[in-house]
């Protein structure tokens, strides 16, 4: 540990200084201090140990969904991406009246597809893929319930596919859509995007649905229980290609006329979206990675993992015990740390297509909260959760004031002692990860508000396919924390 190094300065220079320092912490307890008063500071640095621990139970449930099968380049074994999908109808949806459907063929739909929307593609888009589609069911003991927690390696089939239940339709695809001309990609407006047609029956018996009772199209509660409970989507053959989906849409295209004009055919289409209203859920299958974990954090590693969408988080062991020690009368201003993240030997060579992400978004949170953060959708709190994004420019993540947590923890000892009984020793023992947090890859969903302020919406695991390495700490090469402290002195 540093040296502390006290120093007394005026009351009004330290005031703005700590006004300064203490941006990120609730300024409730900022105020006006006496002019005798004065400010004492120190500065000190205390050891940090890191290591890799597995991140099996990821929450699946996002805005984000996967489809595909690639070999991770890291461990050459597979990762194959399934996703659920329910569909969300606006409130009270109407279709014409059934008087004035022009049928087709005896039908009342003329078409039914599905288009899976493409935000990113992992390895070739020219690489065939084939993937099969299932309705998911409708009973209600295997139906996807709103109130229902689905994480990564969940089994979607066997949970919420009826037992026996045939492909309703399957498609061969490749990322890039070569049925269209290269003037039709370029076009303004195209996306990349997956059409799979379905029966023509699937649409006929949704809008038969809708005759028999529009109150089954009144919300997205009732269309999913009475209409369609959405779709299972499995890739069943060929491996180089993992789609990441922006959204997911069901179209059924029919024609209807009208009491003033019932000569005239007029073209129209009902769209369903599976949107975050709804349940959209990915299930990943890969290699265990308890070999690769165990490599990271043997004696002869100098690195953590960061590892997306199931797999490598880091953990830190906080020495909150000698932060405290010698300083129980001082006030902790900021307590700052900065993970250094290691480059790959063969960045630059890597073909670009194959090449994992850098995870741009991190969660710092205490390892005991890890799963309810994630289960009850929580928001970082600046308590007992951080987050920050990568700088590419230092090449590295920095959380740059976690006092409050610091804090927290050793309140939350104290009290744990005195309500207790317990010796200090006795009371570590039986709260063993009372000081270690995790960090967490995650994507952070944000609002702008019309003055250009920004607020988190929502925070997920990441789900993309990711990963990275950091300098870890051990007990010969240790990370460094960095403290500051402060206390008032009279004159």
């Amino acid at each position: 540990m540093m040296k502390d190094n006290f120093r007394t300065w005026p009351a009004y220079v330290l005031a703005i200084a700590l006004l300064l320092i203490s941006c990120d912490e609730d300024t409730g307890s900022l105020g006006v201090y006496p002019r005798q008063d004065g400010i004492n500071t120190s500065t000190a640095s205390f050891d940090v140990i890191s290591s890799s621990i597995a991140n099996n139970n990821v929450s699946a449930n996002s805005t984000t969904c996967y489809l595909g099968k690639v070999i991770d380049p890291e461990t050459d074994k597979a990762i194959t991406a399934t996703f659920a999908a329910q569909f969300h109808t606006f409130e009270d949806y109407t279709f014409p009246e059934e008087k004035h459907i022009i049928k087709s063929n005896g039908h009342l739909c003329e078409s039914v597809e599905i288009r899976l929307f493409i935000k990113s593609t992992f390895g070739d888009k020219n690489n065939p893929m084939k993937v099969e589609v299932l309705p998911l069911s409708m009973n209600n003991d295997k139906l996807i319930k709103e109130s229902e927690r689905l994480y990564t390696d969940t089994d979607l089939m066997q949970r919420f596919v009826d037992e026996g239940q045939q492909p309703i339709a399957t498609k061969v695809f490749t990322a890039t859509d070569y049925i269209l001309s290269d003037a039709q990609r370029a076009s303004e407006g195209y996306s990349d995007n997956v059409r799979i047609v379905l029966p023509q029956e699937v649409g006929d018996n949704i809008m038969k649905a809708y005759y028999s009772d529009p109150a089954f199209f009144r919300d997205s509660y009732s269309f999913i229980r009475n209409v369609c409970a959405g779709y299972l989507f499995r890739t069943i053959s060929g491996v180089g290609t993992m789609l990441s989906l922006e959204v997911c849409t069901m179209n059924i295209n029919f024609s209807y006329k009208t009491d003033e004009n019932p000569d005239t055919k007029i073209p129209a289409l009902c769209r369903f979206a599976a949107t975050p209203e709804v349940i959209q859920s990915t299930q990943f299958e890969s290699s265990d990675l308890s070999g690769l974990i165990e490599s990271m954090n043997s004696s002869a590693s100098e690195a953590t993992m960061l590892k997306t969408p199931a797999g490598i988080c880091t953990e830190l062991i906080l020495p909150i015990d000698e932060i405290f020690r010698g300083h129980e009368n001082d006030s902790i201003s900021r307590a700052s740390i900065t993970l250094m993240r290691i480059n790959n030997q063969d960045e630059d060579a890597k073909d670009d297509d194959y090449a994992l992400g850098i995870p741009q978004n991190l969660l710092l949170v205490r390892k005991q909260n890890v799963k309810s953060f994630f289960d009850n959708q929580q928001l970082s709190d600046s308590q007992q959760s951080f987050t920050t994004t990568f700088i590419s420019a230092y090449n590295s993540y920095s959380f740059d004031n976690i006092s409050q947590l610091i804090a927290y923890c050793q309140n939350e000892k104290t009290a744990g002692m005195k309500a207790s009984g317990m010796t200090e020793e006795a009371w570590e023992a039986a709260h063993p990860d009372w000081n270690h947090v995790v960090l967490v890859p995650i994507s952070v969903s944000t609002n702008t508000d019309s003055n250009g302020n920004s607020s988190q919406v929502s925070i997920n695991q990441d789900l993309g396919l990711c990963s990275t390495k950091l300098v870890r700490g051990t007990a010969a090469k240790p990370l460094k924390i960095h403290i500051i402290y402060s206390r008032f002195a009279r004159e």
